[in-house]
């Protein structure tokens, strides 16, 4: 004798949903990962605050000094860098090739009250340090408390 099933509209609703649920558990459809450390917009930046100065810090190996541009418009600090190629090698010579050559920028956004007419730029071993000087109202300041005798 033969099973009768009765017609569920919403089982095959069903079914599509726990493949795709399986499909990601899996691991199957994987968010495109950005390729090496220069995607776009993803030159990891540090910023940080010390008594006199904002700090930003960048990594931007293999790129010669006179390749980076560092620009300041309004509240806004931009970093260009272009990596260029060392030598000419063969596409079919390479074994593996990870480094990613091309132009590279980030923006992000400073905080206000930033001299930007004073500030300085140091690039070495790979890493751009660029220092900005606080504006003198902006600077904290210490009021000595003093008591009547």
């Amino acid at each position: 004798m033969a099973n009768i099933i009765r017609w569920d509209p919403w089982r095959d609703a069903m079914a599509v949903r726990e493949a795709l649920d399986r499909a990601f558990e899996e691991r199957m459809f994987r968010p495109p990962v950005p390729f090496g450390p220069w995607s776009e917009g993803s030159m990891s930046v540090d910023m940080y605050e010390t008594e006199d100065s904002v700090v930003v810090k960048t990594a931007i190996p293999g790129v010669k000094a006179d390749d980076i541009e560092v620009s300041v418009a309004g509240d806004t600090l931009t970093i260009k860098a272009e990596c260029k190629e060392d030598e000419e090698i063969k596409r079919e010579n390479y074994l593996r090739r990870e480094r990613r050559l091309g132009s590279y920028c980030r923006s992000v956004t400073l905080p206000g009250g930033l001299v930007a007419d004073k500030a300085e730029a140091d690039y070495s071993d790979g890493v751009l340090t660029l220092t900005f000087p606080l504006a003198e109202e902006v600077k904290p300041k210490t009021i000595e408390v003093k008591t009547k005798k």
